[in-house]
């Protein structure tokens, strides 16, 4: 599984512009779907069908991350940029990223006051250029974070966890599911980090009795003992509320039910800031049953998101176990 997560969190894919990600992920879902299509926003969706005594399932998984846009090119050659999605100035200082054709430039900020952070629109980027004639970039350029795949032990980090590993559990539960009574739609969503758009119009179309987000969560388990109760290695995450949504109780019923009858390693989730797919799905023309399977994760919207292998696993069993028996809320 580590070489399918190497290959889809080293893609580029900032959102509005998930192509590629999308390419890497067709085939592997193509074999084990009844049916594939991509909608005019860029959803993929692999459709697997039921034996015809269940309800129509949503699992989404959004493939895009965030990223930065070029919105001016500077005599001298340099790149200002505005953000996509939610870019902290924090994490930018000397950090690499890289641009659809494989251009890489360095972020840098002009003089800063001791002590204190410089704002995105004292940031640049700079590519090698000299000026804005040689400038081997444009206006409305956009660039993902660059950062190679890391392995140590069970932890692995990327750039773009949030959020390829959902888009991992979602491929491999697929694999792994060989029959369900569900008409099932495993749909991997674009838009998501500016506003869970993907989401929303796949939800509208698809009309489902029961949506289910994969997704990164944040963690309580780092030195400053945020007030958070998910930790690395505790296993899936069941979300109860975060700022977007409530999920449905009967489906968190359910989830808790099924993960504790199967031995599956689980915590449940309050996430005061931020929101998922599910909440799209909710409130999709009259509504749904929408609720979240969170990949717990260290340093969401960083160039390093952590999680934890074990906890990947049991997010994969959860959603199996779940999607191979009847739904009853």
């Amino acid at each position: 599984m580590n070489e399918l997560i190497k290959k889809l969190v080293e893609a580029y894919g900032p959102s509005g512009f998930e192509d590629q990600v999308r390419e890497l992920i067709r085939p592997e879902v193509e074999p084990f779907a009844d049916e594939l299509s991509v909608d005019a926003l860029g959803n993929l969706t692999a459709f697997k069908k039921g034996d015809g005594s269940g309800l129509r399932v949503m699992i989404a998984a959004h493939m895009d991350e965030i990223g930065v846009m070029v919105s001016h090119i500077m005599d001298n050659g340099f790149l200002r940029f505005t953000n996509i999605g939610g870019v902290s100035p924090h994490t930018l200082m000397g950090g690499r990223v890289q641009f659809a054709d494989g251009m890489i430039g360095t972020i840098y900020s002009e003089k800063r006051e001791s002590g204190k952070v410089a704002g995105l629109d004292k940031h640049f980027i700079d590519v090698g250029a000299t000026s804005r004639d040689d400038c081997p970039v444009q206006v409305g350029d956009a660039a993902g974070f660059l950062r190679p795949f890391l392995v140590q032990g069970s932890r692995l980090t990327a750039k773009s966890m949030d959020d390829r590993i959902g888009c991992v559990v979602a491929i491999e539960t697929l694999k792994r599911l060989s029959n369900s009574p569900h008409d099932v739609y495993f749909v991997f969503s674009v838009q998501e980090e500016v506003g869970t758009r993907g989401a929303q119009t796949a939800a509208q179309h698809l009309n489902p009795d029961v949506g289910i987000a994969l997704d990164v969560t944040l963690t309580g388990d780092l030195p400053d003992e945020t007030n958070m109760a998910v930790s690395l290695g505790k296993g899936a995450a069941i979300k109860v509320k975060d700022s977007g949504m409530i999920s449905h109780a009967g489906l968190v019923r359910l989830m808790r039910q099924r993960a504790q009858e199967a031995g599956i390693a689980h915590q449940m989730e309050v996430l005061t800031g931020g929101t998922t797919d599910a909440r799209p799905m909710q409130i999709a023309n009259a509504g749904c049953a929408a609720g979240c399977i969170s990949i717990p994760c260290r340093y969401v919207h960083t160039q390093s998101e952590t999680v934890d292998a074990n906890d990947v696993e049991a997010c994969i069993q959860l959603l199996g176990e779940i999607l191979a028996k009847p739904i009853d809320l």
